[in-house]
């Protein structure tokens, strides 16, 4: 009977140990962002790629207001502008949708209509490139107005091992795939940073590229800043995939605790 509960013991502490190896924490060379990948390499300064100011392309849709001091000249301008909406819960919703309705598409060609000005060409343009060519336009027939140019359809899609997966509506001229992984809450302690998936529409379809967030070059790569309609796919690291995660640890270690107690129970009265 001694015999039987030393084997059985032991038996019982090594599936312990095992079962917390298996259920540890993923490594931190797993989920460190910024790595040196090269130890010799002691280079801390990293130039932004000139790519992240998004370039406009046809089907984007560009919210444009021209403002001065003489309403009669503002109403002529926006004659597209959206009302305010001051309505409950959904006002946001309502003004969101506004903005879109009333924002300015651009053509195939590159072109937008705008009132008074007519068609202008803002095909691989950048968002401020535009604000300053419609200031030079419109200076021809006012002075001292001020031109805004935003962008309406720069949505990012995140999805797999993220915190808060779902569509990000972003609401400035460009961000860089870290700023949008924050305000998705942040990878998950299984996701998989050595190879995330990014989607991004080119000419005639789409293409995948495949990033790695716990390198530093990806500082200067041309995919730092993200562009719209980006997707990112955060694929599981192979422990997720083990079913580690979901195993009932906390029954596994109540059963061994019972065992163990039922069986110093017994040994003290069958000696």
């Amino acid at each position: 009977m001694k015999k039987l509960f030393i084997s059985i013991s032991i038996s019982l502490i090594l599936f312990t140990v095992l079962a917390f190896l298996f259920s540890s924490c993923v490594s931190q060379k797993k989920i460190k962002y910024f790595q040196q990948k090269n130890k010799d390499d002691t280079n801390s300064y990293f130039e932004a790629n000139k790519t992240g100011d998004y370039k406009i392309q046809p089907k984007d849709n560009l919210y444009i207001r021209i403002m001065s001091l003489d309403e009669k000249t503002n109403m002529l301008f926006n004659s597209m502008a959206p009302a305010n909406n001051s309505t409950g819960g959904s006002a946001s919703y309502n003004q969101d949708a506004g903005i879109y309705l009333s924002s300015y598409s651009v053509s195939d060609e590159g072109y937008i209509e705008f009132p008074i000005l007519g068609k202008v060409y803002v095909k691989e343009l950048t968002v401020e490139q535009t604000k300053n060519l419609l200031q030079q336009l419109v200076d021809e027939y006012i002075k001292e107005a001020v031109v805004i140019v935003k962008m309406v359809n720069f949505k990012i899609t995140v999805l797999g091992e993220i915190r808060l997966p779902g569509l990000l509506q972003i609401y400035q001229n460009k961000i860089n795939i870290f700023e949008a992984i924050s305000m998705a809450g942040d990878l998950t302690d299984f996701a998989n940073r050595n190879k995330v998936a990014l989607v991004r529409q080119v000419k005639g379809g789409s293409k995948i590229y495949y990033l790695d967030l716990t390198s530093d070059k990806l500082l200067s790569s041309e995919f730092y800043f993200l562009a719209p309609n980006d997707i990112l796919y955060i694929s599981p690291l192979r422990v997720k995939q083990y079913g580690f995660t979901t195993f009932p640890y906390a029954l596994v270690f109540s059963s061994i605790t019972l065992i163990i107690t039922l069986l110093t129970f017994f040994k003290i009265y069958n000696p």
